[in-house]
């Protein structure tokens, strides 16, 4: 009998040895991982948005609002908000830092160097406004233009807290859900990287029990900074298959689980 009890236990610990595996810091599994959008193109709802819905995949969509991309589809933006996908904040006019090489085509009225705090605070409010009358939340996250979180030389970081669950920024990184830095997130850039290296960025934040957040822009053309989007389908595909191991979800679920909420 003594016999019998032992193999059951040890089939028992067998059995439940890839479920043991998969647990860990984010909402029980391994690593995070969260799919952001920038600047209100019109590929993220003629391709991306039909590419995640058919994999239950949500994203995270930062919605320049006066962008031709926004303000010529606002219906399909509230369909994709309704579908579980994140309308998140990236101003109203998208300014950037004009100063120093590679800013040459910042516009002068855009240029955050010559911004005051007020004039940033007061575009995001309008934005947040705007996104609240589309998809009905008062709960979202913020992307930084260019990561540049200076306005007139002064940090507005400090400033959005009270408006934005969080906030994603440009540089890389792979944060742990104790030093992850909420309103300043870490990302990874994709523009023209193989499926390869994009398993690869999968794979570590997997080993590191981290957060990954990738960064695109253009998906199939565009914009400059550009993934080919049978190489994006193959990326969706990766952690689909994955998702044992993968929490993915909208920025502003990530973000909320990091406060705690």
């Amino acid at each position: 009998m003594r016999l019998l009890q032992n193999s059951l236990l040890s089939l028992c610990f067998t059995l439940a040895m890839p479920l043991a595996a998969a647990e860990g810091p984010w909402q029980g599994k391994r690593a995070a991982v969260a799919l952001t959008y920038d600047d209100s193109l019109n590929v993220h709802l003629d391709t991306v948005i039909p590419a995640l819905n058919e994999l239950e995949l949500k994203g995270t969509f930062y919605l320049t609002i006066a962008a031709d991309g926004f303000s010529q589809r606002m219906a399909e933006w509230r369909a994709a908000a309704a579908d579980g996908h994140e309308l998140g904040n990236h101003t109203l006019f998208h300014p950037c830092n004009g100063q120093g090489p590679g800013r040459e085509w910042v516009a002068a009225e855009r240029d955050l160097s010559t911004w005051t705090l007020g004039r940033i605070l007061g575009n995001i409010e309008v934005a947040n406004t705007t996104l609240q009358a589309l998809d009905g939340k008062t709960e979202r996250t913020f992307a930084y233009p260019c990561g540049d979180t200076l306005a007139g030389g002064e940090s507005y970081l400090e400033a959005i807290k009270p408006l934005f669950a969080g906030a994603r920024g440009v540089a890389p990184g792979f944060p742990s859900p104790d030093n992850a830095e909420r309103f300043n997130l870490a990302a990874h850039v994709i523009n023209g990287q193989s499926i390869e290296q994009l398993k690869a960025l999968v794979d570590n934040a997997i080993a590191q029990q981290g957060l990954l957040v990738f960064l695109f822009h253009g998906v199939g053309g565009e914009h400059p900074l550009n993934l080919e989007a049978d190489t994006h389908a193959q990326l969706l595909d990766y952690l689909h298959a994955q998702q044992h191991q993968l929490w993915v979800a909208p920025m502003v679920d990530i973000a909320s689980a990091l406060a705690g909420e």
